[in-house]
């Protein structure tokens, strides 16, 4: 590939499918960074003692789009070496030990993009409308994430 045509680029999708971690870190791939770094947020089997079965994600998903976008300018912003950023969010029901989001940044170096996907996480965490709800033996509960904005704002 041709530096040129190496422009920055961010892939964000939103899908009901099992997420690829080698179809999102291949995304950002570039021969100009010399870093890619990579979150994955799986489906563990406990919570609070209880027996997980599975979670299952729901989302606003114009307006979940267009909070990762500007996640996305934000991480542009703040480490002007990142290259390209992508964010696969799941939606509907993910088993245990399976991905329900994976995000992959590219750098030159390790550093930016480190602290880029850990911002990354968490800004999505605290401001992206998506909900999960726990699917337990016998009961569910809807999750509220303490980095959310809008559920800190009401206390």
């Amino acid at each position: 590939m041709d530096e040129s045509e190496d422009v920055p680029k961010d892939f964000i999708e939103l899908k009901s499918e099992k997420l690829s971690v080698d179809e999102v870190s291949e995304l950002v791939i570039s021969p100009c960074c010399g870093a890619v770094s990579l979150f994955i947020g799986t489906t563990r089997n406990n919570f609070e003692e209880k027996k997980v079965i599975h979670l299952e994600y729901e989302a606003y998903v114009s307006m979940a789009e267009t909070e990762i976008k500007k996640i996305c300018r934000d991480v542009r912003q703040k480490w002007p070496s990142v290259k390209h950023i992508a964010v696969h969010h799941r939606l509907g029901v993910v088993p245990v030990t399976e991905a329900s989001v994976i995000i992959a940044i590219s750098s030159p170096h390790r550093a930016e993009s480190l602290e880029a996907v850990m911002y990354c996480i968490n800004t999505l965490k605290a401001s992206v409308p998506i909900w999960k709800k726990e699917i337990y033996e016998g009961e569910y509960s809807w999750k509220e994430n303490k980095e959310c904005f809008w559920t800190n704002s009401e206390k």
